[in-house]
């Protein structure tokens, strides 16, 4: 296994996998960033292949680095210590790619919702991607906004004054606009409510990927069981005209995607989470914000409006945790487990420890 005080001189070498809104954000990031180095850039599209990555992600310039199709031959290339995925959201996508990292003995930050408490989805991929960073040296981590922050990792933090809990709930109502197609089209916006309401049932409207992964992540960190989480979505249907680079509303169409998850234990609701997500909230009167109570000795309330913003905070953690990840022991983490995020101001490798 290399060891970490052979990286402390040397630039952290970083691979982008993932050419889209947040992957092009995340990259600017990087190269904004003393002490990292963006060695790649992997796209699943193959259409991408060979453009520089400045041009295909609007930077404004070139970086020098041409996107590629093959993660094996890039991997081969330019020998990553870190790679920040993303490409996807769901586990069973995004475990392949993570895979092929690992084994490779590279450390991975995703931002896939369901990375954010694996075991969710499938204990059996989240077993096999921990037995592989055991076995290759490597960290690996998901993080995000949300699942990974504001409804889990905050709530978890507040919990800290509490002696006892009754229940937790928190609601963040936030801005679609900022997102790209795929999210859009995953909260149903831009569609007819008949429409919506078929694709829930066909699965191709999700509403907010990342619930049970919260959940599963607050009960674990006080101590519940959680015998059953109830969800539901329903469509925000817009009274005005909305408009956004990507998509263009008018009255009728839906907006976004309402979206609530309620955990029980003992038979009674414990944990209720509630997201209702949109784009251009504010046309009709809505203010974005984040609010977070719980029910306890003592009750605590936390709030503000508008919202965290949910990209650039996706954005800053996938970048801000790079250290925290490099300084690890090997194996498979949740926000919960590793040190608390912090915004890297200085040069990432003050941020490194001398260890293996």
């Amino acid at each position: 296994m290399i060891r970490m005080q052979d990286y402390l001189q040397e630039p952290v070498s970083t691979l982008i996998l993932g050419t889209g809104q947040m992957g092009g954000g995340i990259a600017r990031l990087v190269l904004e960033k003393p002490g990292l180095e963006l060695v790649g850039a992997y796209a699943r599209r193959s259409e991408r292949a060979g453009i520089d990555l400045g041009r295909a992600t609007g930077l404004g310039r070139d970086t020098g680095l041409a996107i590629d199709n093959d993660l094996e031959r890039l991997l081969g290339q330019c020998g990553p210590r870190i790679a920040i995925q993303a490409t996807c959201s769901r586990l069973a996508d995004a475990a392949p790619e993570i895979a092929t990292l690992l084994r490779h003995g590279v450390d991975v930050i995703s931002i896939a919702e369901e990375m954010a408490w694996p075991a969710a989805s499938s204990a059996d991929i989240a077993g096999e991607l921990h037995r592989l960073a055991l076995e290759h040296g490597a960290s690996v981590l998901g993080t995000g906004i949300n699942p990974g922050f504001v409804l889990d990792l905050l709530i978890i933090a507040l919990s800290g004054v509490c002696t006892e809990i009754e229940s937790i709930s928190a609601n963040r109502v936030n801005d679609l606009s900022p997102y790209g197609p795929t999210v859009l089209e995953s909260q149903g916006v831009g569609l007819t409510p008949e429409q919506f309401r078929r694709g829930l049932e066909a699965g191709t409207v999700v509403g907010h990927f990342g619930f049970a992964e919260s959940i599963r992540m607050i009960a674990s960190a006080v101590g519940w069981e959680i015998e059953a989480i109830e969800e539901t979505r329903e469509p925000i249907v817009t009274s005005v005209p909305r408009e956004t680079p990507f998509i263009r509303l008018v009255t009728g169409d839906v907006a976004g995607c309402h979206h609530r998850a309620v955990a029980y234990r003992g038979g009674s609701p414990v944990i209720t989470l509630d997201h209702p997500q949109q784009v251009l909230p504010g046309a009709e009167g809505t203010e974005t914000g984040d609010c977070i109570e719980i029910r306890g000795t003592p009750d605590i309330r936390l709030a503000g409006s508008p919202e965290i913003p949910g990209g650039q905070g996706t954005v800053a953690l996938a970048v801000n945790m790079i250290p925290r990840v490099l300084n690890a022991a090997p194996g498979l983490y949740s926000m919960a487990d590793l040190p608390v995020p912090a915004a890297m101001l200085g040069d990432a490798r003050q941020f490194l420890r001398g260890e293996s």
